[in-house]
């Protein structure tokens, strides 16, 4: 009997995954939009690829919220050690950093994906670029727009692995949404994940401070709080701390138009040591000199202090202690979806059953960040996408044999 033939569309990690459970036992046809595949990974590790994360994996499976109980048995069938081993087996040696964080050596996606590409074509993987999925003809064929013109394909199951909506000059623009809305699936509305947000500066705080890092700072929202850093932007704020919180922040500003975050300029030292020191005359000193001397508030922090308080709050070493524990930045708006790492909404999960395949659309499989869920960064995105991606292409093998062989 001659192998199941399999379409995957979409080659980035999801894709990528998928077509290598399907190498050995199908015939695996790989397209993709872009001109070279991979983009957003070659993109995402320029800064260190963050491949999954080392800390107690009951803790990293909670990173999924209320997406667990359905990324949980994909998430187990790939954990983070076995993924590290995975990278091994192309050559690629990782090490854990101190935040638990998981890097190749290189510190870069491209050795990676080179091992990968090349482990995939010499198994009998075909990749297509510059094909353009338009969704299905009326025989159920695959419609593609090429530089050749339009190209059908007829496949005994398809993984649909076409990302989000976040970084769209990449690849992930969200364009398959509408193709599925047709077909009756329904997708939560699309929003920025892991994204930075608005902050109405004044045009001085702008000018002074856009590009520079707020370092050692606890942030609060709600009933979380953590340490980190951030980085002050012409239009507000973002980086990893940032981050860390954006769910919850960009829900508070769904339902109540801001969400105000609370920082704490000085984590390491109390509310009482603050306030004595902030009490100790200042004799001629200027005040902007006595906060740099005293609490070592100064440059952006002063800057960040100045722009959210007033003059009584200054000139009050009570009050000036408790603002610079809990200073409020009310936030307007997350930044557009174009510019976030990662991306909320997309197919709701009950959509598909336990193979990741669409209930709706038998032997349509879907994986990575086209499915709703979401989590911060530290390894968990290309760990779901990795993990998804396998369990979807285990899905589409089982679908096709059994469709083969009749039963």
């Amino acid at each position: 009997m001659p192998k199941p033939r399999i379409a995957i569309i979409g080659s980035g990690p999801a894709g990528l995954a998928a077509a290598e459970v399907l190498a050995t036992e199908a015939e695996v046809q790989v397209f993709d939009a872009m001109s070279a595949p991979g983009r957003k990974l070659l993109l995402a590790g320029k800064s260190g690829l963050n491949l999954t994360h080392a800390e107690d994996f009951e803790a990293f499976l909670g990173r999924f919220g209320a997406a667990r109980a359905v990324l949980e048995p994909a998430l187990r069938s790939f954990r983070p050690t076995a993924i590290r081993e995975w990278a091994a087996g192309l050559g690629i040696e990782t090490f854990v950093g101190s935040s638990g964080r998981v890097f190749p050596t290189a510190m870069k996606a491209s050795p990676l994906l080179r091992a990968w590409l090349a482990r995939l074509h010499a198994a009998g993987v075909r990749l297509h670029l510059r094909h353009r999925w338009q969704g299905w003809n009326e025989q159920g064929a695959l419609v593609f727009d090429t530089p050749d013109g339009h190209r059908e394909f007829g496949a005994d199951a398809t993984v649909l692995a076409l990302g989000g909506a976040s970084w769209p000059r990449l690849g992930s623009d969200g364009a398959w949404s509408a193709v599925l809305a047709e077909r009756g699936v329904r997708i939560n509305a699309l929003r920025p994940a892991n994204c930075g947000f608005d902050v109405a500066w004044s045009a001085h705080l702008r000018e002074r401070c856009a590009g520079q890092p707020v370092k050692s700072v606890g942030l609060s929202f709600g009933a979380q709080t953590l340490r980190g850093e951030f980085i002050v932007t012409a239009n507000g704020i973002e980086g990893s701390a940032v981050y860390a919180l954006s769910a919850a922040l960009r829900n508070a500003i769904d339902a109540q138009g801001t969400a105000t975050l609370l920082i704490d300029l000085l984590p390491d030292r109390t509310l009482q040591q603050l306030t004595a020191a902030l009490s100790r005359p200042r004799g001629k000193a200027s005040r902007a000199s006595h906060l740099r001397k005293s609490v070592s508030i100064e440059g952006v922090k002063s800057a960040l202090l100045r722009e959210t308080t007033d003059a009584l709050t200054l000139a009050d070493p009570a009050r000036l202690a408790a603002h610079l524990k809990a200073l409020p930045l009310t936030l307007t708006a997350a930044r557009p979806l174009a510019e976030a790492i990662s991306t909320a909404g997309g197919i709701a999960l009950d959509e598909i059953d336990a193979q990741f395949m669409l209930r709706r659309l038998p032997g349509v499989f879907v994986a990575g960040e086209m499915l709703d869920w979401e989590a911060p960064t530290g390894g968990y995105l290309l760990s779901a996408c990795l993990t998804t991606g396998r369990a979807a292409g285990r899905g589409a093998l089982g679908f096709s044999s059994a469709r083969r062989s009749g039963s």
